[in-house]
């Protein structure tokens, strides 16, 4: 209602309220109390809010913790990256946010002490400079070369045994494995270790490192080299080694070690540590035995992000263990997982699972929705304005980077006028539950119009007007860091919401 409307009721309802003068005192001060209610409802109604409902898009979110990891490496230097050019980072692959470097160790160390980290900086680069991450595993044997651990660690001294796949530990095997017990061995990957913590601990360009100096492959299991079995102590001695240089970075415990009858012992004590939980070849076998450890995964997913790997496509494939697909995304779920593994020849997979992936996508991590979002469409410059946000986490893991949610106010040459942000709401407590009983969570923010006025200090609103309102998640100081499922980005992850108009204070 405007101001002159709201003058002319008060006016009417004043002289209504003189000509009931001969009534009793009683009934004059409920006519003038009916008025007063009357008025107050009056100048409610005139402050208007825009509401607004914004649904899902439906699109693939690459943010911070989470997505699809391609495995450039794996078993062989030349899946599956090889047949990339340089410049194909995979940008059509939606949700991918890092790849995975598995190689062994003699790649990097070819002679002690002298290292050569160029199977490593060379992919990383190529998708660092897009803004994605990597994720490592150094192993220390394989099927496929005989001295995944370098030669000069056994000529150092180091135990070891010959095997054959499929055959365990046979004189004149094929390949060597370590004794991962060995002082010599422990020694040298010691120092090995120290190396690569310097490059890469704490890096914002890591996302993850597995804990790989054990087992075949560095799977955590020796079924597929010497079938030796090995104790949990000697499991929670890597994982020492592996903490006492990466004091930053994520490390991830294989779900493997619980093999060979080992127990949990040594996944209680990674989970204890702060280390995450990486379920390697899942759908290796059709269900019921898909995956086995989806229970171990509840120890951590609170916590850290969990990584699942899938068996190489093409042979779950072959084995009739794929299906349709579905299994992997019931993994997802089972698993509460932030990672998933692209673990095949990309383009292959993507043009093959198109629908399953953007299912995936859907739970894959946390998925940030705006459910409501309402605020005055008018306020006066020395009034205060009220936001008021309503949130849902749809993914299946809480947002553990987390991050506060924030309005910006722009001008319509898009110059940012006003940030304000909510300090004291973390995303992270967003409760994680299914699609169907995912819960809303409201969020209220006020701030004083008054310190949108322009000043020789305060950079803000020259004068009254219309602006863009825009709502971002990310750091206490307003920088977006969380894609949300919005239409209208800006391209840095604030989202047009709508807009609010400025005007004088009456007493301006």
């Amino acid at each position: 209602m405007r101001t002159q409307t709201r003058r002319a009721y008060i006016e009417t309802a004043s002289l209504a309220v003189n000509r009931q003068a001969h009534c009793g005192k009683k009934q004059r001060t409920c006519l003038i109390l009916s008025v007063v209610i009357l008025v107050g409802c009056s100048v409610l109604s005139a402050q208007q809010r825009t509401i607004i409902r914004p649904e899902d898009t439906g699109g693939a979110l690459a943010n911070p913790g989470m997505g699809w990891g391609f495995h450039y490496y794996s078993n062989v230097p030349t899946n599956y990256g090889s047949r990339l050019q340089p410049s194909d980072t995979l940008n059509d692959f939606p949700g991918l946010t890092h790849i995975y470097l598995r190689i062994p160790w003699a790649y990097l160390e070819p002679e002690e002490g002298k290292f050569d980290w160029s199977a490593l900086d060379i992919p990383a680069q190529r998708w660092v400079e897009k803004g994605k991450q990597i994720a490592i595993r150094i192993s220390c044997c394989e099927s496929w070369m005989r001295y995944a651990t370098p030669q000069w660690v056994e000529k150092a001294g180091c135990k070891g045994h010959d095997f054959t796949p499929g055959k365990g530990a046979i004189d004149d095997g094929t390949y060597w494995e370590p004794d991962y017990d060995d002082p010599v061995f422990l020694d040298k990957l010691d120092h090995f270790l120290a190396a690569l913590a310097a490059r890469y601990d704490g890096s914002p360009e890591v996302a993850f490192i597995d804990i790989g100096s054990f087992g075949v492959w560095g799977e955590g299991h020796t079924y597929h080299s010497t079938k030796l079995p090995y104790s949990s102590e000697t499991i929670i001695r890597h994982i020492d080694l592996h903490l006492k240089h990466f004091k930053k970075t994520l490390l991830a415990a294989n779900d493997d070690f619980v093999s060979h009858g080992r127990g949990e012992a040594s996944i209680e004590y990674a989970s204890k540590r702060g280390l995450t939980l990486r379920d390697d070849s899942i759908l290796v076998q059709p269900k019921p035995n898909a995956y086995f450890h989806a229970d171990l995964a509840q120890m951590f997913w609170p916590k850290v992000p969990v990584v699942l790997e899938c068996e190489h496509y093409g042979s779950s494939k072959r084995r009739g263990a794929w299906e349709d697909g579905r299994l992997y995304l019931q993994a997802v779920e089972d698993y509460h997982a932030s990672y998933a593994s692209i673990h095949w020849w990309p383009r292959e997979f993507l043009e093959a699972n198109r629908d399953l992936i953007g299912r995936i996508n859907l739970r894959l991590g946390y998925r940030l929705q705006l459910v409501e979002a309402s605020w005055p469409s008018q306020v006066q410059m020395d009034s205060t304005v009220r936001f008021c946000l309503k949130w849902r986490n749809a993914g299946v893991a809480p947002c553990l980077p987390g991050g506060c949610p924030a309005v910006t106010l722009k001008d319509d040459k898009g110059g940012i006028v006003g940030v304000f942000v909510d300090s004291k709401f973390n995303v992270r407590t967003l409760p994680v539950r299914t699609p169907e009983t995912a819960e809303v969570v409201k969020q209220e923010m006020a701030f004083s119009a008054s310190r949108l006025l322009h000043s020789n200090y305060r950079p803000g609103i020259r004068e009254p007007g219309v602006y863009e309102v825009y709502v971002s998640i990310g750091t206490q100081t307003g920088t977006p860091r969380i894609a949300l499922p919005l239409p209208e980005s800006d391209g840095n992850r604030r989202y047009r919401l709508g807009k609010l108009e400025v005007v004088k204070s009456k007493n301006r």
